[in-house]
């Protein structure tokens, strides 16, 4: 009788799991407006989760996009042609700021030479949003596209605000918001929606830590207006977007509000590898999401790291943005290699290197995460992209860096901050620099025993980040919204947002105070000095 009766439990413990699905699936319908390259990485690999867990995914995509595939098996996708493509979803773009940072930095960086860098960098960007702004107007002015949307009645917009295509979409239907973010159209995530004081947070583009002297905390100060109120924010990426809103919703909306009023921001961040800051209730850390345990690697590569023997071998790769760089660099690494005894698996889409040594495999792919986590890897030389360096993080593998664009610089100055990894400049790179750097890395304990230790501290979670991105998308999904905790202080006029209105009332006060005072002091004292004078008389 008892076993009959642990029989029906346990069917009907299996139905019951069967018909519940996923543990947190809702059967919830979520769009979806990634971002190409390697942000796409990060973005899919969320999307097949919430896809595992009974959700259905639709991905909005540019008909030109090299990554965001138009077919595949855990997404549908809407595909839209924007005339003459998109500048983003270009390996030659990359490239081409690459060529042109690598010259200026060559011939001495120059001021001249640096804005007109700079000025390069901007009209890309602009270029970029304009492109971004068009995607969004071949999106509003198809109607049945449109309709289609409303009628498919989505529960949320899960979007990368990189291009911030999305966050306009997600207005016009009127769906909550959650950002899988850590870029947005002009920076750091955190300086839009968190208090940001710049005396001890780094702003975008200032390489420094958090302990800034009086010389770096002017720079930092320099560099955060220049980035929100003077250049990026105000002449290049927002007028694109205000056009769009001036043209498409009621008066009174603001693209950058749009921006700040997201429900929820998954912020690829984790404070084991930034530096400490103020955060607000509407963010959940999940940098290091992506990371997982390795698996087996496929038969030849076995093969090849096995037969380093007790050396080891060496991981190096430069990300999916760059195809490549200058041969004489890319030689200068080579003959350095070749002079170690480890193996080298490297990651390589351009001209073969000069002196390329028998110990140096190139591919054009390889399951890195796998190899991060092989018993038998020694180093990464990496080029500072965030995905590879949590991964290497993760796995407790030092760090050479050869930081190329963007944020590669300043996220490799948080693992030199921490004793973890090597830095060189590509631009003044030789093959003996190069083979210094390596060895040290691979023969100062101290290099390998600091990531380890990060690998500990970034490990030790009460859940996974994967999981904690599931259970807020899934959150903002239950309850429509987040709007509990989201702040409203974005729509503040900035001398209200800083109290300077309230700091001046105080000061007319307290100046009328010490004015009265002071006057009827005087009234008083003359009036004692005239009735003395009467008396005397």
């Amino acid at each position: 009788m008892s076993s009959l009766h642990g029989v029906t439990w346990f069917a009907l413990s299996v139905s019951l799991a069967f018909l519940i699905g996923p543990p947190g699936a809702l059967g919830g319908n979520i769009l979806v407006f990634p971002l190409d390259g390697s942000h796409w990485v990060n973005m899919n690999l969320l999307i097949e989760g919430l896809h595992t867990r009974g959700h259905q995914i639709t991905v909005v995509r540019s008909s030109s996009s090299w990554y965001i595939k138009e077919s595949a098996p855990h997404y549908h996708s809407i595909s839209i042609t924007v005339p003459g493509g998109m500048d983003i979803e270009k390996q030659d773009f990359f490239s081409s700021l690459l060529v042109n940072m690598l010259k200026i930095q060559r011939e001495g960086a120059s001021p001249l030479a640096f804005m007109s860098y700079y000025l390069h960098m901007l009209s890309g960007l602009s270029v970029m949003h304009r492109q971004a702004s068009q995607f969004v107007v071949e999106m509003f002015e198809n109607k049945a596209l449109m309709q289609s949307l409303r009628d498919s009645r989505y529960d949320v917009v899960l979007l990368d605000p990189g291009l911030p295509i999305g966050v306009l979409v997600a207005h016009e239907l009127g769906l909550p918001t959650v950002f899988n973010v850590r870029w947005i159209t002009s920076g750091e995530g955190h300086f839009v929606v968190a208090p940001s004081p710049v005396s001890y947070v780094p702003t975008s583009g200032c390489i420094t830590s958090d302990q800034m002297i009086f010389s770096q905390r002017v720079g930092n100060m320099f560099m955060y207006l220049l980035n929100r109120f003077m250049a990026i924010d105000r002449f290049v990426v927002s007028p694109h977007y205000d056009r769009l809103v001036d043209r498409y919703f009621e008066p009174g909306i603001k693209f950058y509000h749009l921006l700040q009023g997201a429900d929820f921001w998954l912020m690829r961040v984790d404070f084991v590898f930034e530096f400490p800051r103020p955060t607000m209730p509407n963010i959940a850390y999940i940098g290091g999401f992506q990371c997982k345990p390795s698996e087996p690697l496929p038969t030849d590569l076995e093969e090849f790291v096995q037969s380093s023997g007790e050396h080891g071998f060496i991981l190096m790769s430069l990300g999916t943005l760059v195809k490549n760089l200058p041969v004489e660099i890319t030689s200068a690494i080579a003959a350095a290699f070749a002079k170690l005894p480890q193996k080298v698996i490297w990651k390589h889409l351009g001209k073969r290197p000069n002196g390329l040594g028998n110990n140096t495999l190139l591919v054009k792919w390889m399951p890195q995460n796998d190899l991060l986590g092989h018993a038998k890897v020694r180093a990464f030389v990496a080029h500072g992209g965030t995905n590879g360096l949590y991964e290497a993080m993760y796995h407790g593998v030092p760090v050479v860096g050869l930081p190329l664009l963007f944020d590669q610089f300043e996220n490799f100055l948080r693992l030199e901050e921490r004793g973890a990894a090597k830095v060189l400049d590509v631009t003044k790179i030789s093959s003996q620099s190069f083979l210094e750097a390596i060895q040290e890395v691979l023969h100062e304990p101290s290099y390998k025993s600091n990531m380890e230790r990060l690998s500990r501290l970034h490990r030790d979670k009460p859940m996974h980040p994967l999981d904690t991105a599931f259970f807020w998308t899934e959150f903002v999904m239950r309850h429509k919204g987040a709007a509990h905790l989201r702040t409203e202080s974005y729509r503040m006029p900035w001398y209200s947002y800083h109290s300077l209105d309230v700091i001046g009332f105080l000061l007319t006060v307290l100046f009328m105070v010490v004015a009265i005072t002071l006057c009827s002091i005087r009234f008083l004292c003359l009036r004692l000095c005239r009735n003395y004078k009467n008396k005397q008389e």
